[in-house]
């Protein structure tokens, strides 16, 4: 049996960062979700899942939910990456959120990925505006640390960070 592989879902090339490095640190196989065959993944001992953060979902979790059965028996974790800084409660409800009934034992990290709006396709930037101008409304005091990333980050660029797990 092979020791272990990285299997990562990327939008704008954060994800595909923190799999490149966590390859070079592990010497595990890579490979993107999408070229990704769960008979050939169940080759592995250790199969961590690596995707970015959107709106609370993880890019990527569907390839696990989906061959959760023939992967079960692996060790398991996932890394989710996403522009805010960490904040233990936010992970724990995204954890609740992707990784809920038999894949709640499943460990979750979180790397802080990047944020440029200049290479965001026009609906992503679009979402964030709205969302950045929702927030503005709001007393400054009673943002969450999400939401005071979201606002520091306007119109500007965010680099990949560090992981952390939860």
């Amino acid at each position: 049996m092979k020791k272990g592989i990285i299997v990562y879902q990327s939008k704008y090339g954060a994800t595909k960062k923190y799999a490149e490095w966590l390859h070079d640190l592990t010497h595990f196989d890579c490979i993107e979700t999408s070229k990704a065959n769960v008979n050939d993944i169940a080759a592995y001992e250790t199969v961590l899942l690596c995707g970015g953060l959107y709106a609370t979902g993880i890019a990527g979790i569907s390839f696990l939910k989906k061959n959760f059965d023939r992967l079960k028996n692996k060790k398991l974790a996932v890394l989710c990456v996403g522009a805010s800084p960490y904040d233990a409660d936010a992970l724990s409800f995204i954890k609740s959120r992707n990784l809920c009934k038999e894949l709640g034992y499943i460990p979750l990290f979180y790397g802080r990925g990047a944020w440029n709006e200049s290479n965001m396709k026009f609906l992503d930037r679009t979402l964030c505006k709205m969302l950045q101008k929702s927030i503005a409304k709001k007393d400054p005091a009673t943002y969450e640390p999400w939401m005071e990333a979201l606002m520091h980050a306007r119109g500007g660029r965010i680099a990949t960070g560090q992981i952390r797990a939860i």
